[in-house]
């Protein structure tokens, strides 16, 4: 009787020490720390060095750039461009004022009158200069003839004759006195020169320049003339005209 109830005894002791150790294991494994998981992270995609360039060729209109020997066509009710169309203005109005000019006998008077004006105004301030610069040569000629004079009466022989003839105690003092008078006349009569001859030398060029404008006046007066002869001529006109 005492070996039965020591069996289940035993196996009663048994399998509370396998729960005992299946409780601690499973404690055990409760507490070891889970390790942790670091989310992945999306790769970086790789940033371009240099500019992207993206071509928007696509997006426009098809355009076709005809040769130069080749006339681009347009499609049918396409209105012609700004630009043509005001330089299609500006021809059309320069027509215009070049006909009624050559159609205007007196516009065409008029403006021979006008030309006539100015190349009689040029003449006439020709005629000035050139009377100017005769007058600057005559007194050029009369200053050189006047320092001739003054050379001649500055020699030592001529003083003394002068001398002689005033009757003076003192000679020597007149003398002198009458060789400081000539020498300051002698100069007052250069500078004088030097003037006249600065302003000779300016007329020349002024008068050289008014010659040369109305040359080309005259040309231009002469052409206009001719011009408005040949249009005014039945002969020079179209076959249209004279009818």
């Amino acid at each position: 009787m005492e070996r039965r109830s020591r069996g289940p005894r035993c196996v009663t002791a048994a399998a509370g020490l396998a729960a005992i150790f299946s409780f601690g294991a499973l404690t055990a494994v409760a507490q070891r720390p889970q390790p942790t998981r670091t989310p992945a992270r999306p790769a970086a995609s790789p940033t371009p060095t240099g500019a992207e360039v993206i071509s928007r060729a696509d997006d426009l209109p098809w355009v076709r750039i005809p040769d130069n020997n080749e006339t681009a066509t347009r499609p049918a009710g396409e209105p012609e461009s700004r630009d043509q169309q005001t330089i299609e203005a500006l021809e059309a109005r320069i027509k215009l004022l070049e006909s009624s000019r050559s159609k205007d006998p007196d516009a065409v008077q008029r403006r021979l009158a006008l030309n006539l004006e100015i190349l009689t105004r040029a003449e006439q301030r020709s005629d000035t200069l050139r009377k100017q610069l005769f007058e600057m040569l005559e007194k050029e000629g009369t200053v050189l003839a006047k320092l001739d004079s003054i050379e001649m009466d500055m020699r030592p022989e001529m003083i003394d004759r002068g001398v002689a003839f005033a009757g003076t105690l003192r000679p020597e003092e007149l003398r002198e006195a009458r060789r400081r008078q000539l020498t300051a006349e002698k100069a007052n009569q250069e500078n004088l020169l030097n003037e006249i001859r600065r302003n000779r030398a300016n007329l020349e060029v002024n008068l050289q320049k008014s010659d040369a404008l109305v040359e080309r006046l005259r040309s231009r007066l002469e052409r206009e003339i001719d011009s408005a002869l040949d249009e005014t001529n039945p002969a020079n006109k179209p076959d249209n005209e004279n009818l």
